[in-house]
C-alpha cells in the first residue's frame, strides 16, 4: 500500500509540471507578445489566469472562494496571503480578478519556462541585498502608477510543515502605507494538504480560500507598520483556525 502511495505521489508531481509547462509551450507566441510592453501586462495577466485555472482543474483541485469584499476594478491594492504551496501562485491568480504584479524571490526565475516569464513580469527581490529591496519599492511604485496592484506573500518563504503561519515581514505593509493603498488579506486553507513542498505528499480535493474585508491604510504612517502587520497576520491566522475547525466538524472528529 505504501509503495502504491509513493508511486502516486511521484506521478502526481510529474503531472503538475506537465500542466505548468504545456500551456506555456502552446501559448508561447502570445505570451511573448504580451510581455513586449509593460502597458500590455493586463493581456499577459488574462493569459496567466487561464494558465492557473488549467493547472488547478488538471490537478483535481475543487476551488471554493469566499469573498467578504470585492476589489474595485479601477483601484490598486496590496494582496497578501499565507504561503504554503507551489499552488499558491495559481490560486491567487484565480481568486483575484484585478491585474496584479507578484513581488517574489529571485530564485523562482531559475525554473525552466516558467522562470523566463516570471522574471520579466514580476518584481524580483534578493532579500540579502538592501539595494535590491530598495529597487523593489521603485518598481512597485511604477506599476501602481500604471493602475496595477501588488501581491506579496509576507512570510517571505514557505514555513516548515509544523508551522501554521510564520512571522510576516514588514515590506508589504510599509509599501501599502507609503502608497496609501488598502491591504487585501487572503487565507488559503488547504494548499499545504493539496500540494505542499514536501515531495511525497498531495492529492486532489477541496481547495478553499477567503478574501477578507480590506484593511485601510488611509492616514497611516510608517510608525503604524508593525501594528498593520500584526492585524493582518491575526486575521489570516484566525481564519486558518476556523477552516480547520469546520473541516474537523464535517469529518466528525471534533
Amino acid at each position: 500500500m505504501k509503495l502504491f502511495k509513493y508511486i502516486f505521489w511521484v506521478l502526481y508531481r510529474i503531472w503538475f509540471y506537465v500542466l505548468v509547462a504545456l500551456p506555456i509551450i502552446i501559448l508561447f507566441p502570445l505570451l511573448i507578445i504580451s510581455i513586449l510592453k509593460e502597458s500590455w501586462y493586463p493581456f499577459f495577466f488574462k493569459i496567466a489566469q487561464l494558465w492557473a485555472r488549467f493547472i488547478l482543474v488538471g490537478m483535481g483541485f475543487n476551488v471554493k472562494i469566499e469573498r467578504a469584499q470585492i476589489p474595485e476594478a479601477s483601484k490598486s491594492y496590496m494582496f497578501i496571503a499565507n504561503h504554503t504551496s507551489m499552488a499558491d501562485i495559481m490560486l491567487m491568480l484565480v481568486a483575484v480578478k484585478n491585474p496584479f504584479v507578484f513581488v517574489g524571490k529571485k530564485e523562482l526565475a531559475k525554473i525552466p519556462l516558467f522562470g523566463f516569464f516570471y522574471k520579466r513580469t514580476s518584481i524580483l527581490v534578493d532579500r540579502s541585498s538592501q539595494k535590491s529591496r530598495q529597487a523593489v519599492f521603485l518598481r512597485a511604485q511604477r506599476r501602481l502608477k500604471q493602475g496595477m496592484s501588488i501581491c506579496i506573500f509576507p512570510e517571505g518563504g514557505v514555513p516548515e510543515d509544523n508551522i501554521v503561519l510564520d512571522e510576516f515581514k514588514d515590506g508589504a505593509f510599509r509599501m501599502a502605507i507609503n502608497h496609501q493603498i488598502p491591504i487585501v488579506p487572503l487565507t488559503f486553507a488547504d494548499n499545504k494538504k493539496r500540494f505542499s513542498y514536501t515531495f511525497f505528499s498531495g492529492s486532489p480535493g477541496l481547495m478553499r480560500a477567503k478574501i477578507h474585508e480590506f484593511i485601510s491604510t488611509e492616514g497611516l504612517t510608517v510608525e503604524d507598520t508593525r501594528q498593520l502587520n500584526k492585524t493582518s497576520k491575526e486575521l489570516i491566522l484566525n481564519q486558518l483556525l476556523v477552516f480547520n475547525k469546520n473541516q474537523k466538524a464535517t469529518l466528525g472528529t471534533e
